[in-house]
């Protein structure tokens, strides 16, 4: 009996054991990491936009790989990739590890991608903020307002409308972003409840070695299946990662 007791006590211990996923096989192709985990408001259009991440790495030549598990934050395990996208993140979603390997990849040359709510994460981590350039605040309900192309020599804004007219959920920061190069803006007088002026609505910047951007855009589901929320997209993740991808 204290034999069968000791197998069943091994084993119960190895099932309760949380293993990291394994690291991605090396590929001919680029590879981008996509986290999704959320410790707050869980985005119903997460699915949506990996998906929609999935079929742009299939058109521009890039692999896709999603997670929601924090122990992807390693150097080994960031290693394979070119950027990492943080879709709709929400909260605390790294420990003292992750953030340590996150920041060693981007200042080492990594890419790095925030998309929507990854301003509405990481608010006790300064360099997160930095990272991001700048934090969520509020919203008013979803409704169609007015973007301007601020840069359109941006591979995120390449062939965008000079005024694009699309419905999201519009976010306020608690400051405007500092040392970035503003790619698009959004017009504040053009939707109820909107900022003074024409804050920055996506923007682009150096950290360390690396690339950041970041868009507000890409709450609602049906972002992602419009041609020109995708081609912003895409366009983001490819000069993150430095990879020439047709659009």
């Amino acid at each position: 009996m204290h034999r069968l007791a000791l197998v069943l006590a091994v084993l119960v211990a190895g099932c309760a054991t949380t293993e990291p996923e394994p690291a991605p096989e090396p590929t001919a192709e680029p590879r981008v990491l996509v986290f999704t985990k959320t410790a707050g408001y869980r985005h119903a259009s997460i699915p949506d936009g990996v998906a929609a991440l999935r079929a742009l790495g299939g058109a521009r030549g890039f692999e896709v790989d999603a997670t929601e598990d924090s122990l992807a934050f390693a150097p080994e395990r960031l290693a394979p990739y070119a950027a990492v996208v943080f879709l709709n993140t929400t909260g605390d979603v790294l420990g003292p590890d992750g953030e340590a390997a996150l920041r060693a990849y981007v200042e080492g040359g990594g890419g790095w991608v925030g998309v929507h709510a990854a301003s509405d994460t990481e608010y006790a981590w300064p360099w997160y903020g930095r990272l991001v350039g700048a934090y969520f605040e509020s919203h008013p309900p979803v409704q169609e307002a007015a973007l301007a192309v601020a840069d359109a020599d941006h591979p995120a804004t390449r062939g965008l409308p000079a005024r694009w007219m699309r419905t999201d959920e519009w976010y306020t920061f608690h400051a405007p972003p500092e040392n970035v190069r503003v790619l698009l803006r959004l017009d504040g007088a053009s939707y109820e409840g909107g900022a003074a002026g024409t804050p920055p609505a996506a923007w682009a910047h150096e950290v360390g070695r690396g690339r950041s951007a970041y868009t507000a855009l890409g709450h609602t589901a049906e972002s992602y299946a419009e041609p020109l929320f995708l081609a912003h997209l895409g366009g983001a993740v490819c000069w993150a990662a430095r990879l020439d991808c047709a659009r």
